[in-house]
């Protein structure tokens, strides 16, 4: 069985991204290509932010949820998707680690929880490389991901 996410990359992702961070983010817009820092956080294969729904990266993520993140050492490719509402009862577990993941700024006033446009983007990655001390990893989060749903199912 081939192993699409090694142990080692799994705790380097870990250990770089499973806090407040800033990656690139590529979009693709009507007129090509756009990149912008966004503030992120990594947790098992995808990457989350908080945004506005109206935003440019969210407008071209609707008409084409393609997206690409570069940052520390680690370049990957992935889809981006609006989870919708900080405020749903769907996000609520996970906008309570955003919050406390962000607290640096997340109350800061740029940020406005009650506002529906307020939303949380999901990253769900599907393949990248990461460095570490010389090593490379390329990672299949996709593959990686379908035997973590098909080991589940049994």
């Amino acid at each position: 069985m081939a192993d699409h996410f090694p142990q080692a990359a799994r705790e380097v992702m870990e250990d770089r991204f499973g806090r407040d961070t800033v990656l690139s983010l590529a979009t693709v817009g009507e007129g090509g290509p756009a990149v912008r820092l966004v503030n992120a956080y990594y947790e098992d294969g995808a990457f989350y932010v908080i945004t506005h729904a109206l935003s440019g990266k969210v407008r071209q993520i609707e008409r084409d949820p393609a997206v690409a993140v570069c940052g520390e050492w680690f370049t990957a490719r992935g889809r981006g998707e609006n989870l919708g509402w900080l405020g749903r009862e769907e996000n609520a577990a996970l906008a309570a680690r955003l919050c406390r993941v962000f607290a640096d700024w997340y109350q800061n006033g740029h940020l406005d929880e009650g506002d529906p446009n307020s939303c949380i983007l999901c990253i769900r990655l599907d393949s990248g490389v990461l460095m570490s001390h010389g090593t490379r990893y390329d990672i299949d989060f996709a593959a990686a991901r379908a035997a973590k749903e098909r080991g589940s199912k049994r």
